[in-house]
């Protein structure tokens, strides 16, 4: 009897338990990583040959403590390699402890003890070869003890042989033996893969369906090089496998089908199949998602399984919201009777499906942690189409978009709102930027419930790129609360993915992704456009100037001189660029760093036109001191009166909701105040009248 060890994925051991029973294995011992069993010669070459879980399967040679690298040398060295190694082999070594502390460094003197074990007895010394060896030597060191084991396996088991390319996401062949073992589908039923990918959980059902041996098509085992190895034992099992592959093609009443929206992955799909010699059973074809239907829609019934693409950061993936979303609407409606399995690294993105689950079982993807859920899918009367994802608001969302598209066209303006939180229900604002749309969720109230409210912004999302017929890579979600002010400041990415936009005569860079806000505030686009009314000739200052958007207007209605200034120097780079893009350079347009309060009390020019658009409240680590709008305007407009020549003005924004203005403390200073911001609101922000305030401030009687 030999007493062996097969390792798995964590989480799958007992499913590889009652594997290795089913092919005879005794005295089973499950512990983490894999399984302890025994079994005669035969028993083991059938559990290489046949095994569809196993990752390598390990024939353990000795135990040695290791409280020294001399002990590691010595425990090695008293193996007869001598009768073991037949040809090249490698040594891997896995864990460290406080005498071998490098992985590397244990492999060396393991390696050494072998080579010596031939020198000593004046045998040649056989050669190390990491790429492919005869014989590969397994050492795992946990604390301080070394089991050394010959691998049967060679390269890990689960490289049958059929897969020679693989999409971007390849799940390794034994997890997915294992996903379809779970799935619930039973051989002959019908099995399809809506995002088959190359194809690997299709065609590992396909081996079981028609009892082809996992291991038939591997020309390179560990056990080659071994000098025990009985090749007529082995031939005789290969011979067993073949012809019980033949009769089972012949025999299996399965069917699977295999759809991708990409053609190139397919062809590599088919590719598989056809060298895992069950190209027969298939039926592979080009489709996407939203277009799914029921290859058999009289029956028989079967499994729908898939394991589909999963994001790092969901808020960042609004395009897998709504792949998901619309699977499960799928689903429901197509596939009523059938049994689905999905296999994610991404519970949440599992939600958007808006099924329960029936079981759900735990695994590991390499580093990830990874869930499978199954679900019994209903079967639905009449026509069998769910009500379309939040109705009210697709209508909403489309009225909308009626209306405001043509407005903006004839505007000429391409950022415009098309959604703001019209719905209690559906609090989100929708932005048009061009050719994109960025859906910024307000942060709901606590006293909403949290999986609630995620699935109304899922069923937002596949709303919205429905009624906007919009490719769901040109969505951004973004997250933020609602009314605190603005948030310019708060990075998001590095993707530095800008692009050009039109608003009236002026072009901007957009950023979508890097940033909480996008380097243009859409709100102030009539303010924008009546300073660069009011600018001809003049000396222009722009305080808090973001991207510089307004020193555009300004500059392209011919002022004088434009000067722009701002706490950050990467959004002065951003002004740059825009002010460029629109001709506008030379030293009669400045950019200056510097904080804008500071800057303000201590500069000494003139200008003819100021516009300021300060935050609510600010407290950077870079200002001076704390800034809040309501109680420090008029300390502001103080400062603000000595830089205004006689018959200046001042344009005031911010967006502090129920902010007052302090009108007798401005006569005091001699200003005066008349609000415009009735004036500077257009259509798309009708619902919103609270998102700014503006003011004219000149001289007082000189309005």
């Amino acid at each position: 009897m030999n007493s062996l060890f097969a390792s798995t994925a964590r989480g799958l051991e007992e499913l590889l338990k009652s594997e290795l029973e089913t092919l005879g294995a005794q005295n089973l011992q499950v512990v983490q990583g894999g399984v302890h069993f025994q079994g005669d010669d035969r028993l083991m070459y059938r559990s290489l040959l046949w095994s569809r879980l196993a990752s390598r399967i390990l024939l353990p040679l000795s135990e040695c403590s290791v409280y020294s690298d001399l002990d590691l040398y010595l425990g090695a060295q008293a193996i007869d390699w001598t009768n073991l190694i037949d040809g090249t082999f490698a040594v891997h070594f896995s864990g460290t402890n406080e005498a071998i502390r490098n992985s590397q460094f244990g492999a060396l003197k393991v390696k050494d003890a072998i080579v010596d074990s031939f020198t000593r007895k004046n045998l040649p010394r056989p050669d190390v070869d990491r790429e492919q060896p005869d014989v590969r030597i397994n050492v795992w060191l946990n604390k301080d003890t070394a089991s050394i084991a010959l691998d049967l396996s060679g390269e890990g088991m689960h490289q049958r042989g059929y897969r020679q390319q693989t999409g971007l996401a390849p799940m390794k062949e034994n997890l997915a033996a294992a996903t379809v073992l779970r799935s619930g589908w039973q051989p002959g039923a019908p099995l399809l893969d809506p995002m088959c990918g190359s194809g690997t959980l299709l065609i590992e059902a396909a081996l079981i369906a028609s009892d082809r041996a996992p291991g038939l098509n591997r020309r390179h085992w560990g056990f080659h090089g071994w000098k025990a190895h009985q090749p007529e034992l082995w031939r005789e099992l290969i011979d067993e496998a073949q012809t019980r592959a033949r009769q089972g093609i012949a025999q299996t009443t399965s069917r699977f089908f295999g759809y991708d929206n990409d053609e190139r992955v397919l062809e590599r799909a088919r590719g598989n199949a056809r060298r895992a010699g069950v190209a027969d059973l298939f039926t592979f074809a080009v489709q996407d998602v939203a277009q799914l239907s029921n290859p058999l829609p009289q029956g028989p019934t079967g499994t729908v399984i898939s394991n589909p693409p999963y994001g790092e950061r969901l808020e960042s993936e609004p395009a897998l919201i709504a792949l998901h979303s619309l699977l499960g609407r799928v689903m429901k409606s197509q596939f009523g009777g059938w049994n689905l399995s999905l296999f994610s690294a991404s519970p949440d993105l599992l939600s958007c499906l808006q099924l329960r689950a029936d079981r759900q079982f735990k695994a590991k993807n390499g580093p990830l942690d990874c869930v499978q859920k199954n679900y019994q899918l209903a079967v639905i009367s009449g026509e069998g189409v769910p009500a379309q994802m939040a109705e009210d608001y697709a209508n909403r969302l489309r009225k909308n978009m009626k209306k405001l598209d043509k407005w903006a066209r004839q505007e000429g303006i391409e950022c415009y709102r098309l959604y703001d939180a019209d719905l209690p229900e559906y609090n989100v604002a929708v932005d048009r930027y061009a050719d994109w749309v960025v859906i910024q969720e307000y942060a709901p109230p606590k006293t909403i419930d949290a999986m609630k409210a995620r699935q109304r912004l899922f069923d937002v999302i596949s709303a919205t790129l429905t009624v906007l017929e919009l490719p769901a890579n040109r969505l951004v979600l973004k997250t933020r609360e609602k009314q605190k002010g603005k948030s310019q400041y708060q990075k998001l990415g590095e993707k530095g993915e800008y692009f050009e936009v039109r608003e009236f005569n002026a072009r901007f860079w957009v950023n979508l992704t890097d940033y909480l806000d996008t380097g243009l505030f859409i709100d102030h686009r009539l303010a924008r456009r009546m300073l660069g009314q009011m600018s001809k000739g003049k000396d222009f200052l722009n305080l808090f100037a973001y991207t510089g958007s307004a020193s555009v207007h300004a500059g392209l209605g011919g002022a004088r001189s434009t000067t722009t200034v701002d706490m950050s120097r990467t959004y002065l780079e951003w002004a740059e660029r825009n002010m460029r893009l629109n001709g506008l350079s030379g030293r009669q347009h400045r950019l200056m760093q510097a904080d804008c309060l500071s800057w303000l009390r201590e500069s000494n020019e003139q200008f003819d036109l100021i516009f300021i658009d300060p935050p609510t409240f600010s407290n950077s680590k870079r200002m001076e001191e704390s800034f809040d709008v309501q109680r420090d305007h008029l300390q502001l407009m103080r400062d603000l009166k000595r830089l205004l020549r006689a018959g200046g003005t001042i344009m005031f924004s911010n967006n502090k909701r129920g902010f007052k203005m302090d009108h007798p403390g401005l006569a005091a200073l001699g200003l005066h105040a008349q609000e415009i911001t009735a004036k500077t609101q257009s259509q798309d922000f009708a619902r919103n009248r609270h998102i700014h305030n503006c003011w004219l401030i000149t001289h007082a009687g000189k309005e």
